[in-house]
Order: structure tokens, then C-alpha cells, then sequence
């Protein structure tokens, strides 16, 4: 009785993964192997090593990567300096750590976009002090910046969450028995954690990898990232065959990227003996 009352309530969920995920996924696939009149191909698929793709792509994985890296080196020491604090309610921080999140996303990107431009408010504070102008806007570091602006709070909440449910038992045990504060950071808290990291990577660096808008507002359409490939050939070409194509060639390239990372982190936390 109670396996049907929730095979019942899951359809609702299968109705929308098949009506929402799979068939538009399967329309963009058929896209992707076909040509403009319909016939067979697989030009549409192999587009992504033409040097123009390839260097797109290229880019969009060097600039996802340092993001991701840039992310955790903010959200780790935060996370255990958090842990550390003796502050007893720890919820508001985390609230004020999702605070921004609220905020619509436009409106985030035009703020570091008004702060980072030729006359925004860093330059004109760099002025006053007599200080030379710094260019950051339509540059690859405008749009990390972006990203990691935006995507922080992914990887800071699951390393967060990771960390805080370490006992401090374990901690103090292994100082007790002579371990000093880099070995309890890496052979306890590190591996330990290695779950959340591979979670805050998978939120950051897969849309990082697929972001396309902070490129358009914070690099002045001159860096061209594959997801903005991508957009200009479903709205501005409108060639969805070769469109399709560049976005199952980024999906696979994603997919192999978080397997070989989830693989990586799995066979060190198995690794890991106190």
C-alpha cells in the first residue's frame, strides 16, 4: 500500500524530468547530428575543434577552473574561521552569506560592472588618492570576478556545511596526541571535508563553464566564451544544428570533467585513515 501511495506521488516528478529534461534534451541531441535539411551529420558535433571553438572552449575551461580555485580559497579558511568563532548562532552568518543571492541576477552584474568601469567607483577612488586607473572592465579578470561574485555561496555553503560537521572531538584528540595544525588541516579537516568541496566545485565550475550573460555585461562582448558561441548561433545566426552541436560537445566535455573530479575526491576520502 504504501510503495503504491508513492510510486502515485512521484508522478508528478517523472511527468516533469520526461516533459522538461529528456525531450528537450532529445530535441537538442536529433539537432545535433542533423543538418539544416535533415539529413545525418556529425559536422555539427566535431564544429567544437575548429580553432574558433576550440579556443572558446579552451577559455571557458581556464576561466571556470580559476574561479573554482578562487572559490575555495575564499569559502575554506571562511568556513574554518567560521568553525572556529566562538559566535553562538551561526545561521545569521549564513544568512548574510545567501543575502545577495536574493538579489536579482542583472542587477549584481551591473553593480561590478558599475565598480570595476573606466569611471565607476574604484577608478574614481583611485583618482582622489592620486593613484593610476586600473582597466578591469572587458577583461577575463572582469568576468571572474563576476563569477566568483555570483557563484560563492555555492561553494561556500556545502565546504560550510562539511565543516561544521566535524566533530570537535576528533580535532581535539588528534592534538592531544601530538598533531600539530597543518596535519589536523590536511590529514583530518581536508579529507574529511573533500565532499562538500566536490559539490562546491560541481556548482561552481559547471556554470562557470556554461556562463555566457557575465560574460556579455562584465567583458563588453569582446572575450568570447563558448556559451557565447552558443547564444549567438540560436538567437543571432539562428543555426540551431550547428548550436545544438557546441552544446553536446560542452555537455560531455562538463559531464568527463565532473566524473574524473567526483572519481578523484571519492578514492582520496577512501584513502584517508586517521
Amino acid at each position: 500500500m504504501k510503495t503504491n501511495k508513492m510510486r502515485v506521488l512521484s508522478i508528478p516528478y517523472i511527468v516533469w524530468i520526461i516533459g522538461f529534461t529528456l525531450i528537450p534534451l532529445l530535441f537538442v541531441v536529433m539537432r545535433a547530428v542533423t543538418d539544416p535539411k535533415g539529413g545525418f551529420t556529425l559536422a555539427n558535433l566535431f564544429a567544437i575543434f575548429d580553432p574558433i571553438h576550440r579556443k572558446a572552449l579552451i577559455l571557458s575551461l581556464l576561466l571556470a577552473f580559476i574561479s573554482s580555485v578562487i572559490c575555495i580559497i575564499i569559502s575554506y579558511p571562511a568556513a574554518l574561521i567560521l568553525k572556529a568563532s566562538r559566535f553562538s548562532n551561526k545561521k545569521i552568518m549564513i544568512f548574510v552569506l545567501i543575502l545577495p543571492m536574493w538579489m536579482n541576477f542583472i542587477l549584481r552584474m551591473l553593480s561590478i560592472q558599475m565598480l570595476i568601469s573606466k569611471n565607476g567607483l574604484i577608478n574614481n577612488l583611485l583618482e582622489i588618492f592620486g593613484m593610476n586607473k586600473m582597466s578591469l572592465i572587458n577583461t577575463p579578470y572582469a568576468i571572474i570576478l563576476g563569477m566568483v561574485y555570483d557563484y560563492l555561496p555555492y561553494m561556500m555553503l556545502p565546504i560550510l556545511n562539511c565543516v561544521l560537521a566535524i566533530p570537535d572531538d576528533m580535532i581535539e584528540a588528534s592534538k592531544d596526541l601530538g598533531a600539530n595544525r597543518w596535519y589536523v588541516l590536511t590529514k583530518i579537516m581536508i579529507p574529511l571535508s573533500l565532499t562538500g568541496i566536490g559539490s562546491g566545485v560541481t556548482m561552481v565550475f559547471v556554470p562557470s563553464m556554461t556562463e555566457f550573460v557575465i560574460a556579455n555585461l562584465l567583458g563588453g562582448g569582446k572575450i568570447q566564451l563558448l556559451g557565447n558561441i552558443i547564444e549567438q548561433e540560436f538567437s543571432v545566426s539562428m543555426n540551431w544544428n550547428l548550436g545544438s552541436g557546441l552544446s553536446v560537445m560542452l555537455m560531455i566535455f562538463v559531464l568527463i570533467t565532473t566524473l574524473v573530479f567526483g572519481r578523484t575526491a571519492s578514492q582520496t576520502d577512501r584513502g584517508f585513515v586517521i
